[in-house]
């Protein structure tokens, strides 16, 4: 799998919304008010006044009521909770946590407290600090309640966020057990052993999933990624089948299903597929890069020359883009702009056989037989992989799974 992923969860991607979805339950707990005094009780009238506004939704005249008790009364842990309440409710999660770490600071053991920490931490993107609060939490919860199962969960959530899969996976796993019809949970986990190479668990996930939901895409499409790496392309080629049967306007579908008809030489049904893509998402890069070589292997060099200028426009480090363009460019005797784009073929991906050789073909046309013969010496010499699996090609595009990475600041 190639390291340059999204920084950001994809927006198409369904299993992180679904997942918060599933936890935001939990999300900024009310405070049990009835520990948090702790011997520096705030006079009571200001504290009910400011309880009131905060239970009305009145988050900034609540906030300015426990500044200042907090300011009469430093020692006291509970305006520090309810300031860091009332900033997680605005979304200020970093400010959030620094309050909630005073508050615990002050007295740690205030119920409620860590764990809106740990989902300020979770929300701001701060996965790795949150990671050892949910763990507190587990170790403080007794198994099997819900408690338990949340601080499960959001650990599970926070190692996937991290791009850590095979240490989400456990967590994902028991939590799966304990709750065996969550689909949102059972694709995270499905997802989680497909990107660390547990593949054959992805497939147990996999008909698990079709008990809750016979028709979910994204099942299909991530059991189709595992069949793929593990060359099984009629396997794979079934499940993207399913996919798009199940749900047309599902991200990638169509791409997968058009790549593994691609590497199957069946390029014009393949190019439907791209098309189809391409109509639910016009720049999807991949779709588009893939039609147009189809178009030239079906010898529609008209077709794919402005496939080809856009793509590169919208993704110019596609050494197949150029490897394209430099063959309609050759065709049409325009050897000095395919000498130009197989070069750059060749620079970004020296390992590609075809761009070597395309070049030493070009140069003996050339009559530029030294260069040639340098070029034909590097294609015999080179041990280059058939096709990448659709596991990388899908990585290598638009949509590919999260690398480590803040969460999207609203998701509630």
């Amino acid at each position: 799998m190639p390291a340059d992923r999204k920084k950001k969860w994809p927006k198409e991607h369904s299993v992180i919304p679904a997942m918060l979805r599933v936890v935001s339950c939990a999300a900024l707990l009310a405070l049990t008010l009835c520990s948090l005094a702790q011997g520096h009780p705030a006079p009571d009238a200001r504290r009910q006044r400011a309880m009131a506004l905060e239970q009305q939704g009145k988050n900034q005249e609540a906030d300015a009521e426990w500044r200042a008790i907090l300011k009469d009364h430093p020692g006291n842990p509970e305006p520090l909770a309810h300031i860091g309440l009332l900033e997680a409710r605005l979304e200020h999660y970093k400010e959030a946590a620094l309050y909630d770490r005073k508050a615990l600071a002050i007295n740690p053991n205030v119920p409620g407290l860590r764990l809106n920490l740990a989902l300020a931490l979770f929300k701001d993107g701060n996965l790795k600090q949150a990671v050892p609060e949910f763990e507190t939490l587990r170790k403080d919860a007794s198994p099997g309640t819900p408690d338990y199962q949340r601080a499960t969960i959001l650990a599970g959530m926070a190692y996937y966020g991290l791009a850590e899969y095979a240490k989400a996976a456990p967590y994902l796993k028991e939590a799966a057990d304990r709750d065996p019809n969550n689909l949102p949970l059972l694709l995270a986990l499905e997802h989680s052993y497909l990107w660390s190479n547990q593949l054959k668990y992805v497939l147990d996930v996999y008909r698990q999933i079709l008990t809750v939901n016979p028709d979910s895409a994204e099942a299909d499409m991530v059991a189709g990624e595992a069949l793929d790496q593990m060359k099984d392309n009629a396997g794979a080629t079934e499940m993207f089948r399913a996919a798009v049967k199940a749900d047309p306007k599902q991200p990638n579908a169509h791409f997968g299903l058009g790549y593994l008809l691609w590497s199957q030489k069946n390029y014009a049904e393949a190019a439907r597929e791209f098309q189809a893509e391409l109509a639910n998402d016009p720049q999807h890069a991949q779709s588009m890069l893939y039609l147009a070589d189809a178009d030239i292997q079906m010898n529609q060099l008209d077709q794919a020359r402005p496939l080809l200028e856009a793509e590169i426009k919208i993704q110019p480090s596609f050494p197949l883009a150029h490897l394209d363009l430099g063959i309609i460019e050759s065709q049409a005797g325009h050897n000095a702009e395919a000498l130009r784009e197989f070069t750059l073929a060749a620079k970004m991906d020296p390992t590609d056989v075809n761009a070597h050789w395309r070049l030493a073909r070009l140069y003996r046309t050339m009559g530029k037989n030294e260069l040639a013969n340098a070029e034909f010496d590097k294609a015999r010499t080179l041990n280059k992989q058939a096709d990448d699996t659709l596991f990388q090609k899908i990585a290598n595009g638009k949509n590919r799974p999260p690398q480590a990475q803040a969460l999207p600041p609203n998701n509630k």
